[in-house]
């Protein structure tokens, strides 16, 4: 439960620090004192959108802290442990700090936290039900929201949501599948046309220098043999090279035994002649190797063309990139080969998805079903003591074609107040009034089922008054028993409900308005009472009525 709220520097509000207590609380204040910046502010803990325009005017920064028991809901230790938050057992301090260039901070039992986490948390702590709120109840899925919380289905439509994502992304992934098919498949043909080129091409990685090379010698055959043979013949003449080199390695030799040098020019002779006389037999044997070949010429110079044809057509400067481009071929190719293998294996596991998110959202619609009727029984029960003595209320469900997020159910209100009237939806037929006890008998079911601890109604008592504005507080006095409930209201039928009783009010005196707010004493609610009775006129029978509906 709520047990204190501390405002600064938020709207018009400079400093407020309030303490609540268990059962009912009411909230009065004449239209315009402030009770919607209250309101603002515990919305902020909630986790709604910071706007820096909410500081008050030449403040710095605005701080709201709400401070919760959390002590009857040992459920919130998990929360705790798994967000890595202090927990005591005992309370929780939500703070949240705005500046006024516009950040704004987070905090829980002064960790730092996202909003996402603040949200998750403050909405096991708190709800509030504006005055828009009751606008929700046309809305189908708000409809469908109410049956779910008292269908105690959150095991069941989790499930269900994880397989209806699944089946939407396999359906996604299908559709893509069979475009990429459809898509490459037309091109198949061309793919193969090119793999089949270059496969008949038998590249070799090596093969184009080698065969340049080749060009090269073949081209300038004859030249090449002409200077081979003179080459040979300088060496083998006896008047030229190797046989002048024979005669001074003689002469050298022969003067061993006089000049000591001689040993080593001796023997780089010899070194000298043999590694010449080798060059020579091997210039000889090219030289008979090499000759004038015009077919081996045309057809090295035809697969050189062949090769660059390829490479200009496939972009490429070398025969590595044909074979690369040819490997990527294969597999593209083997990849559109496989397209009809993977379709078949998605369009089964489609429709084995398919199936299980029709039982899946068959099991919904049975627990939707079974909360139909208590839904039903609870309100027609409610509103009855809400002055609706001949309403008639149903739950229709009506199962869609269609799979949606939530399931297959289609949920309305059907209601009627009258009896010569035909049930029709609720938002086609109810008045304002009859709205807010319909909401309010909504909340009072929903607060039975659930385990919120704080739940605040802002003038849910709209459109209503009399005999059926006691009666709505009764029903809020009654819901207080088993959780803490705090209401703002105009009535004074409902504000005489309350266990504490606080007024919001405006101070224009000084030089800004300041909103300030009280917890009442006897005296004082018995003043506030006649007030909302008489208005500021007292008069003696507003005071008397206004005892008892104090009970005194």
């Amino acid at each position: 439960m709520l047990k204190n709220l501390h405002i600064n520097n938020y709207a018009l509000i400079s400093e407020l620090d309030i303490n609540f207590e268990t059962g009912f609380t009411v909230i009065t204040g004449e239209t315009g004192a402030g009770k919607s910046i209250i309101l603002g502010a515990l919305s902020l803990i909630l986790g709604n959108r910071a706007d820096s325009k909410s500081i008050k005017t030449d403040a710095d920064k605005c701080i709201i802290e709400a401070l919760f028991d959390v002590s009857l809901y040992n459920d919130l230790k998990v929360f705790f442990n798994q967000n890595e938050l202090d927990f005591d057992g005992n309370s929780c301090l939500i703070r949240r700090e705005i500046t006024s260039t516009g950040k704004s901070r987070a905090f829980i039992n002064d960790t730092p936290v996202g909003l996402n986490t603040l949200k998750e948390l403050s909405s096991r702590l708190i709800d509030i039900h504006s005055q828009h709120e009751n606008l929700l109840l046309s809305n189908e899925s708000f409809q469908l929201d109410i049956v779910d919380s008292i269908a105690k289905n959150t095991p069941e439509l989790t499930q269900y949501k994880l397989t209806y994502s699944n089946w939407n992304k396999l359906q996604s992934e299908l559709r893509q599948l069979k475009l990429n098919a459809e898509r490459q498949s037309a091109e198949q043909d061309y793919l193969l046309f090119q793999f089949q080129q270059l496969t008949d091409a038998k590249l070799n990685e090596n093969e184009q220098v080698e065969l340049e090379t080749e060009m090269q010698i073949l081209s300038h055959a004859e030249e090449i043999k002409s200077a081979l043979q003179k080459s040979f013949s300088l060496f083998d003449d006896e008047q030229k090279s190797l046989h002048l080199l024979k005669e001074i390695l003689a002469s050298v030799t022969n003067i061993k035994k006089y000049v000591p040098q001689a040993e080593n020019w001796s023997e780089r002779l010899q070194t000298a002649y043999i590694e010449l006389k080798d060059l020579s037999a091997d210039i000889n044997t090219y030289n008979d190797k090499t000759e004038f070949n015009p077919e081996r010429l045309q057809w090295v110079n035809d697969r050189l063309n062949e090769i660059y044809t390829l490479q200009k057509k496939f972009k490429t400067n070398s025969v590595a990139g044909l074979i690369e481009f040819r490997e990527e071929l294969d597999k593209k190719l083997q990849k559109i080969d496989s397209f009809t293998e993977q379709i078949e294996l998605l369009e089964k596991s489609l429709v084995q998805t398919f199936e299980t998110l029709k039982t899946e959202a068959n099991k919904l619609t049975k627990c939707r079903k079974s909360a139909c009727l208590p839904i039903e029984n609870h309100l027609i029960a409610q509103m009855k003591i809400l002055g609706m003595p001949n309403i008639r209320f149903e739950v229709h469900l009506n199962k869609k074609d269609e799979f949606t997020e939530n399931g297959q159910d289609e949920i309305q209100f059907y209601f009627s107040a009258n009896k010569n009237r035909e049930m029709q939806a609720v938002q086609q037929i109810a008045s304002g009034g009859e709205i807010s006890r319909i909401m309010l008998s909504i909340k009072s079911l929903i607060a039975n089922k659930s385990n919120l601890p704080t739940i605040i109604f802002d003038e849910i008592d709209t459109g209503v008054s009399g005999e059926t504005a006691h009666r709505m507080g009764e029903i809020m006095q009654n819901m207080s028993q088993e959780m803490q409930v705090i209401t703002i209201t105009h009535l004074p039928q409902i504000a005489s409900k309350g266990k504490q009783h606080y007024k919001v009010y405006k101070d224009e005196s000084g030089r800004r308005a300041e909103t300030f707010m009280k917890q009442l004493n006897t005296d004082e609610r018995i003043i506030e009472l006649a007030q909302m009775l008489s208005g500021i006129n007292l008069s003696d029978a507003a005071l008397i009525n206004a005892r008892e509906l104090l009970g005194m």
